[in-house]
């Protein structure tokens, strides 16, 4: 953790909107932003890389869980920094980190998908092993929107879930994808009720902890080796995106999210 973390009571930090909170084997990553359902930024994804790469070095722990509160698990990245900043190569890089230490992990990773997930959410929430959604979740790859491209590795994370045709829709029409639809397009392991959502999760932790962890490190290893190359995935995404944040069309397509209006793109 950098200098901006503050130490609490029981093992809790806090860095700006996301939590980290260790006890009884389990990690508990939190983004607490509901207000902008979750919306993160590089200091955010940075926060959670690094928690989750030190908790992975913690003998003690089974399970690392990332979750959202609200109405949003994570709805991207935040187009509305104030202060004249922009989103930038930052914001992408680390997404990347993020779900890379998810993915590479030896620990079980559970994403417990409360509501939205919007574009990087997307990624964050496929780099776990078990993905829980609330049936009132969402999935969408909204970044054709304002003119971007998936990242965070979601090229290869959704292609690797639901196959190439439908990722291909995903990401070019941004169309949402409820919770019962992705589970039905194998995007998520599960889809619960919003009444039974915690007692699952809780069910599903506790499943995973009791494990073997080495069988579980190696099992994630070779599945993970078997569907997927993300570090290829991520650097194509960084330079592909990295261009098109640069692009005129990105700025009239985050003009155009801030003032609610349709994005007109010029090719440019």
């Amino acid at each position: 953790m950098s200098e901006q973390a503050t130490q609490e009571q029981g093992g809790h930090i806090v860095r700006g909107q996301v939590h980290v909170e260790t006890a009884d084997g389990i990690t508990r990553i939190t983004i607490d932003d509901p207000a902008r359902l979750g919306a993160v930024d590089a200091a955010m994804l940075t926060t959670i890389a690094d928690s989750v790469t030190a908790t992975s070095q913690d003998p003690q722990v089974r399970v690392i869980v990332l979750t959202g509160t609200g109405r949003g698990f994570c709805s991207g990245a935040n187009l509305t920094l104030g202060d004249g900043q922009e989103i930038d190569d930052a914001t992408l890089f680390e997404a990347g980190r993020a779900v890379r230490a998810m993915t590479e992990s030896p620990k079980a990773v559970v994403s417990l998908v409360n509501g939205v997930a919007a574009g990087v959410g997307v990624s964050l929430a496929l780099g776990a092993d078990y993905v829980l959604a609330k049936d009132t979740a969402s999935f969408v790859l909204a970044f054709s929107k304002i003119a971007l491209m998936p990242d965070g590795g979601a090229t290869a994370l959704v292609a690797a879930s639901i196959g190439r045709a439908r990722a291909m829709r995903l990401a070019l029409t941004a169309e949402k994808f409820s919770a019962v639809d992705a589970a039905a397009a194998g995007l998520v392991a599960e889809v619960v009720s919003a009444e039974d959502f915690d007692a699952r999760g809780q069910e599903v932790i506790a499943l995973l902890a009791s494990r073997a962890p080495r069988a579980t490190e190696l099992t994630k290893a070779a599945i993970n080796a078997a569907t997927l190359d993300l570090p290829a995935a991520i650097g194509r995404e960084e330079s592909g995106q990295s261009e098109l944040l640069r692009s005129q069309d990105f700025r009239e397509g985050a003009a155009a999210f801030a003032e609610r209006r349709p994005a007109t793109f010029r090719g440019h």
